[in-house]
């Protein structure tokens, strides 16, 4: 007669044969390092991010899982790795390590897999955000400042590079927090080189598409919603969508969101280049609310650069030192 075991069976032998849950899991190896999956933390349209701990030392990190299509999506993500590991700073997330498995090929249905081991951050901007307009507790004016001049630090890191960079994709999901709230930048994953001229139609389209794949519609720049030829683009895309994140720190949405959610056209929203913004109380709040009109010009020649606004951030972190908060 045949035995048949039922799975609790089946794990109830495997346990006393001294095998935990713990090695059921799956395991990934990057890097000479093995990591043991214990649960998915996010999903998004091209990539995954999953809760791992190292085997050997129980520490525990995130891993990013970005499938690729085509050798063009697989190149992409070896250069967000590329590009991150290259940038050094304190308010930009680091590589622990990475790994490439298999070989994209569009024709023969294949995909490969790149994966990123990252630290692990308990929560990010717009988590914090949402938690504090549900509580009421907007942020004190010298936290905020000091939360916006660290993220435009690690901004500025990336408009200096050479050749200089721009992210594509600034927004408070994507800035990650620790323990005190120090922000540090991440997903490098739409990051490009930051001047171009569009010199025909189809390098327009293409720009335009990749703008829409890959950077948030709601704090995505108006030139990017329609490039045209001939005109150029530098790294004050990312000023646009810094200054949306400013508002977002004040008012715990970006100026767009609302657009969004009412299912409106972003687009025409953006592109009309009207942000409403309410009273702002004492004089720092002032000088906040004139620094996002500033950063969102729809003109971007007329727009602010990295430079500009971190000057002015530290005239604002010197009159909110004066005031009583």
């Amino acid at each position: 007669m045949e035995l048949v075991l039922s799975p609790q069976h089946i794990l109830q032998k495997l346990v006393s044969m001294g095998c935990s849950l713990g090695c059921l899991r799956p395991t990934l190896t990057v890097e000479g390092r093995r990591y043991r999956v214990l649960r998915q933390l996010a999903e998004g349209g091209f990539s995954t991010v999953e809760l791992v701990e190292d085997c050997e030392t129980g520490k525990r990190f995130a891993v990013k899982r970005i499938v690729c299509h085509s050798i063009e999506d697989q190149n992409m993500a070896q250069r967000e790795v590329e590009v991150t590991r290259a940038l050094r700073h304190s308010n930009i997330v680091r590589v622990v390590g990475a790994a490439t498995r298999g070989a994209a090929d569009i024709y023969n249905n294949l995909t490969s897999e790149v994966l990123i081991v990252l630290p692990l951050f308990k929560q990010n901007l717009h988590e914090e955000l949402v938690r504090r307009e549900a509580a009421g507790a907007p942020l004190p004016t010298h936290l905020l400042l000091s939360l916006f001049a660290q993220i435009c630090s690690a901004v500025r890191e990336l408009h200096r590079s050479d050749p200089p960079l721009a992210h594509r994709d600034i927004k408070p999901h994507n800035i990650l927090l620790g323990a005190d709230l120090a922000p540090v930048l991440m997903d490098f994953g739409s990051t490009a080189p930051a001047r171009t001229t569009p010199a025909t139609l189809q390098e327009a389209a293409y720009l335009q598409d990749t703008a829409a794949e890959r950077s948030s519609m709601t704090y995505r720049p108006p030139e990017l919603f329609h490039v045209a030829t001939g005109a150029p683009v530098d790294e004050r895309t990312d000023i646009w969508s810094l200054g949306c994140l400013l508002y977002a720190l004040i008012y715990f949405k970006g100026p767009f969101d609302s657009v969004y959610e009412k299912g409106d056209s972003v687009a025409l929203a953006v592109q009309g280049g009207t942000i409403e913004l309410p009273d702002a109380g004492e004089a720092a709040r002032q000088g906040l609310q004139d620094l996002v009109i500033g950063m969102t010009n729809l003109d971007i020649n007329f727009r602010m650069d990295i430079e500009a606004v971190l000057e002015r951030v530290g005239q604002l972190q010197e009159l909110a030192g004066d005031e009583v908060l």
